[in-house]
């Protein structure tokens, strides 16, 4: 997709023109829109990459004057954006990954009187939760369901269920470490360090 009058419109930008940056927003919106879709897999990342993308080219729009191929440069920017998002989100995602309980579980799925007494553990660590959080928690990884899906039914936020889920996570680990059998822990730290 070309404008016939692009660099017109690109000129007008950098000259700080809003309606010409709408006018430019409007024809390139959908595409980015759907091009980013491809890399995230993702319609919320996907309009907070296609957001902060035009964002910054207004931000930096004395820049557009130069630009022979506004297409290209749209692409680029808002393609390192996502990956700079998506390695963000991994990031994070491994940051706040607790002592895994996934891991717990593959650790002593090995030793079978482990299992009954770990299980036993789970249940009650996930009987001490909060309502709210032990339902999230429950809706999450027995249901399988994901955040929006449990904000939806609950009705709460997706922030919300993320945190409560967090913090469901974080006190069943407690528990869990702090109730275990002492071969137990031994077996986990020698897994886990």
């Amino acid at each position: 997709m070309m404008l016939s009058n692009e660099k017109e419109l690109l000129f007008e930008v950098s000259r700080g023109n809003e309606h010409a940056f709408k006018e430019l927003f409007s024809a390139y919106y959908q595409l980015l829109g759907t091009h980013i879709y491809r890399i995230t897999e993702s319609i919320e990342l996907t309009e907070e990459v296609v957001q902060d993308s035009f964002l910054k080219i207004w931000l930096h729009r004395e820049a557009l004057a130069g630009v022979n191929n506004f297409k290209a440069y749209l692409l680029i920017i808002a393609k390192n954006h996502a990956l700079n998002c998506l390695r963000k989100l991994a990031r994070e995602h491994q940051q706040h990954k607790p002592v895994s309980i996934e891991l717990v579980e593959n650790a002593l799925a090995d030793t079978d009187n482990s299992n009954n007494e770990y299980y036993n553990l789970l249940d009650m660590a996930i009987d001490h939760l909060p309502p709210q959080q032990q339902r999230v928690y429950l809706l999450s990884r027995h249901k399988r369901l994901k955040y929006d899906e449990i904000a939806t039914q609950m009705g709460l936020s997706r922030e919300t269920v993320k945190k409560y889920l967090q913090g469901a996570t974080n006190s069943i680990t407690s528990f869990l470490q702090s109730n275990m059998d002492v071969s137990i822990v031994i077996i986990l730290s020698w897994i886990i360090f």
